[in-house]
C-alpha cells in the first residue's frame, strides 16, 4: 500500500508539473525589420534582439548579440558586443567579424544602430580588416 502512495504522488506531482506548462503563454518572438548599410545596401532581420541576419547587394551576414549594456537608466542609447560571420556574394571574399555597436532608441519601435566591426577575411589567407553598418529597424 505505501508503494502505490508514493507512486501515485509521484504521478500528481508530474502531472501538476505538466499543466503549468500547458498553461503558461507561448513566449512571443521579438522581431525588428529595417534597413542598413552594411553588405552594401541591406535588409536587417533581427529576431529575439538576438540574432541579426543582413542581406545586400554585396553580400550577406549573420550577428549573434552575446551582450548589451546601457550608459545610464535616462539614456536612449545602449551598446552590445557580437561575434558573426559574412560573406560576398561572388564568394571572393567571407570570415568572421565581431560587431561593436551603439543602439539609440529613437522613438516607441524604432531605433537606429551603429556599428564598426573588425573582419578576419579568411580568402586565401587570413586577412585583417575593418568593417562598418549604420542602420535604421522598427519593432514588431
Amino acid at each position: 500500500m505505501k508503494k502505490y502512495g508514493i507512486s501515485t504522488v509521484v504521478g500528481v506531482l508530474a502531472m501538476a508539473g505538466s499543466v503549468s506548462v500547458v498553461a503558461e503563454e507561448p513566449k512571443s518572438t521579438d522581431l525588428s525589420v529595417g534597413m542598413a548599410l552594411d553588405q552594401g545596401l541591406s535588409v536587417v532581420v533581427e529576431l529575439d534582439n538576438q540574432y541579426r541576419f543582413i542581406v545586400g547587394n554585396d553580400g550577406g551576414a549573420f550577428d549573434y548579440i552575446l551582450k548589451r549594456g546601457s550608459f545610464e537608466a535616462n539614456t536612449p542609447v545602449t551598446w552590445y558586443v557580437g561575434a558573426g560571420a559574412w560573406s560576398e556574394w561572388e564568394g571572393k571574399e567571407f570570415g568572421a567579424r565581431l560587431p561593436l555597436g551603439l543602439n539609440w532608441n529613437l522613438s516607441k519601435s524604432w531605433n537606429m544602430y551603429g556599428q564598426i566591426h573588425p573582419e578576419l577575411n579568411l580568402y586565401g589567407g587570413p586577412e585583417l580588416q575593418i568593417g562598418g553598418a549604420i542602420g535604421v529597424k522598427y519593432s514588431f
